[in-house]
């Protein structure tokens, strides 16, 4: 599939992606991109999140490929059975915290509780750093194992953020365009 031809909806995690991320530089020079605001990016209310992923992927014209960061991706996972059946093509899942172990990820994230260990209905790929602070390689493998997602190490690349020097990314760009060449 090329970019070109589905609707890319970019999905930040807590606190928005903020100026230099990866995720709004992917949706400057993506014309099909958009980012899925939410109504509060600080104090998230997983209901409000997950209804607001369904309701952009039924608003979508053509095919949807998801692009989420941190906790969007649990957001995304809660998310994925209410979604309109065949209408998601595909997911790049970056850097999911372990919300129910980890005692570094935000108080703000834990209000998303278990997360689902049901496959996803569409195929995945999920990338995470082997020094991410908010999850461990043993939990994002366990995740993508779960989730039927392919499972790509990041090498030492902190949680995939500005703060860990990740603006442009062009690494994952190109993971993602393998993506997309697979859907």
């Amino acid at each position: 599939m090329r970019i070109a031809d589905a609707d890319i909806l970019i999905l930040p995690g807590l606190g928005n992606s903020g100026p230099g991320h990866w995720q709004l530089r992917w949706a400057e020079k993506m014309s099909t991109a958009a980012i899925v605001e939410q109504a509060e990016w600080d104090e998230p209310d997983p209901e409000d999140w997950t209804d607001t992923i369904v309701k952009a992927v039924e608003l979508a014209r053509r095919p949807v490929v998801l692009v989420a960061h941190s906790l969007a991706c649990i957001a995304l996972v809660q998310a994925a059975a209410r979604l309109p059946e065949g209408k998601v093509k595909g997911a790049f899942l970056v850097s999911p915290p372990d919300i129910e172990s980890n005692k570094d990820v935000p108080e703000e994230a834990r209000a998303f509780g278990l997360v689902p260990r049901d496959p996803l209905p569409f195929p995945s790929l999920l990338v995470i750093s082997d020094s991410d602070p908010l999850c461990s390689l043993e939990c994002a493998a366990d995740y993508a194992g779960a989730w039927g997602s392919d499972f790509h190490q990041a090498g030492n690349a902190g949680h995939i953020n500005v703060h860990s020097g990740h603006g442009p990314w062009p690494e994952g760009l190109l993971m993602f365009t393998r993506l997309m060449q697979r859907l």
